[in-house]
């Protein structure tokens, strides 16, 4: 069974001034025309759901004329930097009724076409095993503090474990979020209680939030080390 993309893309970063559409790494339509892209090459993916206020985005996509892309134009009260992620998980709804809903964002431009089918593969068949969903992560190895102590060793047991020794921890890189639209309607989540960690590494899982990360990008992807 395939599934639907739902792919926001909000107008008017505060810290990346137009991120989703300016020049990256030759692309001339920045992080939109890299994840289309990548989308539109996925065998696994049957609509892709493209939710924006940006009506520089909406012109580029629909100049691409592809009847799997399906465009809607986000009412600005679910624009802004103050809407939740619940008022999403809502709007996803609205959009995609039923069968299974892969969200995705155009800030991880290094998971390509076989990135996500593999991890459509992946969700299909950890479902049989009792997952309800699944999010990919990025592991942290490191020694990890709150302001007072450590959160992921005793330095009571030994001060400074060797890292291999720590248990590590997932951090949700929002690369991926996997589910089925009755999860989105019974639990007004994104993710189920039984979710499996999709573990991505350093390059896949990259995510550009910050000016700094915006220029990164452009210097892996200049250096031939990932492929979009």
């Amino acid at each position: 069974m395939n599934v639907n993309v739902f792919l926001p893309c909000r107008k008017g970063s505060q810290r990346v001034p137009k991120k989703n559409i300016k020049e990256f790494a030759g692309f001339k339509n920045g992080l939109i025309e890299i994840k289309l892209k990548q989308l539109l090459e996925c065998k696994k993916i049957d609509k892709i759901y493209l939710s924006t206020n940006d009506e520089e985005i909406l012109t580029y996509a629909q100049s691409l004329n592809q009847n799997r892309i399906v465009l809607h134009k986000r009412a600005e009260y679910l624009s802004s930097s103050e809407t939740s992620t619940d008022e999403l998980v809502s709007h996803v709804l609205e959009l995609i009724p039923e069968g299974d809903v892969l969200w995705t964002h155009v800030t991880s431009p290094f998971l390509n076409a076989n990135a996500y089918d593999d991890i459509i593969k992946k969700y299909q068949e950890v479902k049989k095993q009792g997952f309800d969903s699944l999010m990919t992560t990025s592991l942290i190895h490191g020694f990890l503090w709150n302001k007072k102590e450590p959160i992921n060793y005793d330095r009571k047991k030994e001060k400074w474990p060797r890292t291999q020794t720590i248990e590590p921890l997932h951090e949700i890189n929002s690369a991926v979020f996997l589910a089925d639209t009755e999860i989105y309607r019974n639990l007004n989540d994104r993710i189920g209680n039984n979710p499996y960690l999709y573990e991505l590494d350093k390059i896949k899982g990259f995510d550009i939030d910050w000016e700094d990360d915006f220029k990164i990008g452009e210097a892996i992807f200049s250096s031939g080390v990932a492929k979009i």
